[in-house]
């Protein structure tokens, strides 16, 4: 086959993305086919002809429905999980000046289990054992957050026999029910928005809720109240570290329900993972920087006071919980020659300490 050749079907670039272990598949309008792979966004084909409107029009309509093709028509953009012979994927599809641009993450067929993920299990396994509260996962788009919560839920499945709600916007991962019993319901199909099915959650006596994104107001709201009245609720959110997550939770509410809003969160609040995929300096793939935040008293205390600045300083001392900062993890990473020394300062949050480290 010439590299040249625009293929008929969306179903072989994706077979090719996975193959070639890349999280995605981008195929735009103006631009060759690519792929990110290990974190990289790369063309598949270096000497590949952009693809022409005509192409990106050609392959939305060689997967998508009739229905899908009527609501991108009507709203400009769709984003759905698409079951292709060869496995599931997130796709997002968007008109944009030029043409079509379609992107699509790769779904694992697999749930990795915590083990497999890296996580630290002695401290991971009690914040899945709490009869309530919450447990939050941030990080950036394309950090693993899915992959982390999907694993929650996996152990959650086989540990506890309980009724396990997910809500989500698609389903990613398959849940097949083990211990528990499992309801996944994806938001447009199955319910209009995360805070209709929320709300509706709350009437189906679920013990753990998983909440695919937690992005306004009246979701966070209801997610907290549910954490409160005795549901394990799971949820993710975009932001970088510990402290930027509550600080993310608590501006999202009007000034002056703050100060009860601190109160419920330094109650209910059990653990926040936040993490990074960072490249390892072999090139062989990408490893897990994780920063990990267990409620104790004192993190509850600064929480409840508006603190949050001070976090940082309190998950130093409670490293006897697991508590590690994401600088922390870096270093450590580092230290092992697992990643370079460029990865480790750009991504770290204190640059100036960073530097410090270094010269030492």
């Amino acid at each position: 086959m010439s590299t040249h050749q625009v293929l008929d079907h969306v179903d072989l670039y994706l077979q090719l993305g996975r193959d070639y272990e890349c999280s995605d598949v981008h195929l735009p309008t103006a631009y060759p086919p690519a792929w990110r792979r290990f974190g990289q966004l790369s063309p598949i084909w270096e000497d590949h002809p952009p693809l022409t409107s005509q192409d990106t029009e050609r392959l939305a309509r060689s997967f998508l429905g009739t229905k899908e093709w009527d609501r991108l028509q009507k709203h400009g953009d769709i984003d759905f999980a698409y079951s292709a012979p060869n496995g599931r994927y997130r796709a997002s599809v968007v008109k944009q000046r030029l043409g079509y641009d379609m992107a699509f993450r790769i779904i694992n067929d697999k749930i990795k289990t915590l083990e497999d993920i890296g996580l630290p299990l002695e401290h991971i396994l009690p914040l899945t054992r709490y009869q309530n509260g919450l447990v939050l996962v941030t990080g950036s788009v394309g950090s693993g957050k899915s992959t982390t919560l999907a694993a929650l839920v996996d152990f959650i499945n086989r540990d506890r026999e309980d009724h396990i709600l997910t809500l989500e916007d698609p389903i990613e991962y398959v849940f097949e029910s083990k211990g528990c019993h499992v309801n996944q319901r994806e938001v447009h199909k199955h319910t209009e928005s995360f805070a209709r099915a929320l709300r509706g959650a709350l009437r189906e006596d679920p013990d753990v809720i998983m909440v695919g994104e937690m992005r306004d107001l009246e979701t966070i709201q209801l997610a907290l109240t549910a954490a409160e009245t005795g549901h394990l609720v799971l949820g993710t959110l975009h932001t970088g570290n510990a402290p930027r997550t509550l600080d993310r939770v608590l501006d999202v509410f009007p000034t002056d329900q703050r100060e009860q809003i601190r109160i419920m969160v330094s109650e209910s609040l059990r653990g926040i993972l936040s993490q990074q995929l960072v490249p390892r300096a072999d090139g062989n793939g990408r490893v897990l920087a994780l920063e990990l935040l267990v409620n104790t008293p004192a993190v509850s205390n600064c929480i409840r006071e508006g603190k949050t600045f001070m976090l940082p300083g309190v998950m130093q001392t409670g490293k006897n919980v697991g508590m590690i900062t994401m600088d922390e993890s870096l270093r450590q990473l580092y230290v092992k020659g697992i990643i370079s020394r460029e990865e480790t300062l750009f991504r770290s949050d204190d640059k100036s300490q960073m530097k410090a480290f270094f010269e030492s």
